[in-house]
């Protein structure tokens, strides 16, 4: 299948369709949690609700609490399965450019006026949004294929002033790695490098012993 052969709308629903979430049967999951940051480590326990709330628990450093709750957090609302129409149905789709890599640009007009994509070989390579005052702009350079959708593995992901285009904050480099639970994939690791003023900061969430929760009926 080509470019040519489908739509702007249709290109970018199947790039949407193809992400990897998780269904209604999703019962939540605990897991215990090791941050590493720069030269700390703290370690705890984390509980994710079949809602998708977020909890952790034995880590008094409220920096470091919050750090992994807002990762957790990130984590179940990208798995969150919502259909196109729910997310998108008040948007238009239209054609940008090609890239050198193939990638095909897709832009947003209606609610998401301003918004742009890339799609490339089905997934979702570039996002361009703008979303609570800031535009975040993600680039995906690698996926884990689940075999029931993929997830992003590496990424970039930068913050820019939607009236100035002043970066905003540093420049940070992710890496993902999940793990199968029963039906589900899980992320078991996230590695962030951001870059501020020439400074490094390193950050490292590992998420061990997960264990899904009992079904409610």
């Amino acid at each position: 299948m080509t470019v040519a052969q489908v739509s702007a709308p249709e290109l970018f629903r199947a790039a949407y369709e193809n992400r990897y979430t998780w269904d209604k049967s999703f019962p939540g999951y605990t897991a215990d949690v090791t941050l590493k940051q720069d030269d700390q480590v703290f370690t705890g326990k984390a509980r994710v609700s079949a809602g998708f709330k977020p909890e952790v628990e034995g880590i008094e450093n409220e920096d470091a609490k919050q750090a992994i709750h807002g990762q957790l957090f990130e984590i179940a609302i990208h798995r969150v399965r919502r259909t196109f129409e729910e997310t998108h149905g008040k948007n238009s789709f239209s054609f940008g450019n090609t890239d050198e890599t193939g990638a095909v640009e897709i832009l947003m007009g209606g609610k998401a006026e301003g918004d742009r994509y890339k799609v490339r070989d089905n997934e979702v390579c570039l996002v361009h949004r703008h979303i609570h005052g800031v535009v975040v702009t993600i680039n995906t350079f690698s996926s884990h294929d689940t075999g029931e959708g993929y997830l992003s593995h590496r990424y970039d992901s930068v913050y820019h002033d939607p009236q100035t285009g002043e970066q905003k904050g540093g420049k940070s480099l992710f890496e993902d790695e999940y793990e199968k639970v029963g039906n589900f994939y899980i992320l078991s690791r996230r590695a962030i490098s951001t870059e501020t003023d020439g400074q490094t900061s390193v950050q490292e969430f590992l998420f061990s012993n997960i264990q899904l929760l009992e079904a409610t009926a």
